[in-house]
């Protein structure tokens, strides 16, 4: 895609985002001098939700025992 003005790239901007979601490279242009590009993000982050594996799983009681010596001092830098 040529290099867009910034006043086109404006009231355009829904058509050049549809381009850059189909994989394309947008380049805006001040004066006809290219100062940003406009592209796709490429892994977004999921959203977390505190508590969604509630009820899932449980944690055995034997999760809060105390750690074995050797992995202790491995911790600890001992080893």
């Amino acid at each position: 895609m040529d290099p867009i003005n910034i006043h086109s790239a404006k009231t355009q901007l829904s058509k050049l985002i549809e381009a850059a979601e189909r994989g394309e490279e947008v380049i805006i242009a001040r004066a006809g001098t290219p100062v940003a590009k406009l592209v796709t993000l490429q892994n977004p982050k999921p959203v977390r939700k505190a508590g969604s594996m509630k009820g899932r799983f449980e944690v055995p009681d034997s999760f809060f025992d105390p750690l074995p010596e050797d992995i202790l001092d491995a911790f600890e830098g001992k080893v």
